[in-house]
């Protein structure tokens, strides 16, 4: 059997670590278990990490460059803002369905990571919710939505979206792109945008 260079071997870490992390949580997953799941010494998986908590670091720190690198350029873009809101919710819902387990990591496990990483979380998080936020706020300014107030609006609208990891199964009855059509309609009509 040949020898698997550092950096394949490197994401099969961070693919069994985001498995074994969504299924079981990060505090009740070991190193061990991570390098059982690849059939490694536990003591060999160092050769390829420094701790735990840095593969956790890097498992969230690549979800939320998927989520900004999905969602922004959305956010530039010339068109209405309920528009722009829905393009906004599919966005998101690739992200966290073509990355259900790195998804359910990041929403679930960001709170164990350690200063400064847990507030560079949080100021991520913040950022991005005010790409959420400003799309309802100039959704509500312009008369698409209805009057809200854009910071609870844009909590409702991420929270409803978090929550998909919870419940969704890619063998399930409906596409991605059906749940995020259906959970755009469901979050506008709330919002009271007009037909």
């Amino acid at each position: 059997m040949s020898a698997t260079a550092p950096h394949t071997r490197k994401e099969q870490i961070y693919r069994a670590a985001s498995a074994l992390f969504s299924e079981r949580g990060y505090r009740a997953t070991s190193v061990r278990d991570i390098a059982r799941e690849l059939d490694l010494q536990g003591g060999s998986l160092y050769a390829h990490i420094s701790s735990k908590e840095d593969v956790l670091w890097e498992i969230i720190a690549r979800v939320a460059d998927s989520f900004f690198a999905a969602v922004r350029p959305i956010t530039e873009a010339e068109m209405p803002a309920g528009d722009r809101l829905r393009a906004m919710i599919h966005a998101h819902v690739g992200v966290v369905v073509n990355e259900l387990a790195r998804a359910a990591v990041f929403f679930q496990d960001w709170r164990h990571l350690s200063e400064p990483r847990r507030s560079e979380v949080l100021a991520l998080r913040d950022r991005y919710e005010g790409l959420f936020r400003t799309a309802i706020a100039d959704g509500i300014a312009s008369g698409e939505l209805a009057q809200r107030d854009a910071r609870l609006a844009t909590i409702m609208v991420l929270t409803a979206l978090n929550g998909i990891p919870g419940w969704f199964r890619a063998d399930g009855d409906r596409t991605a792109d059906e749940i995020a059509d259906e959970l755009a309609d469901l979050i506008l009509d709330g919002l009271g945008r007009s037909s």
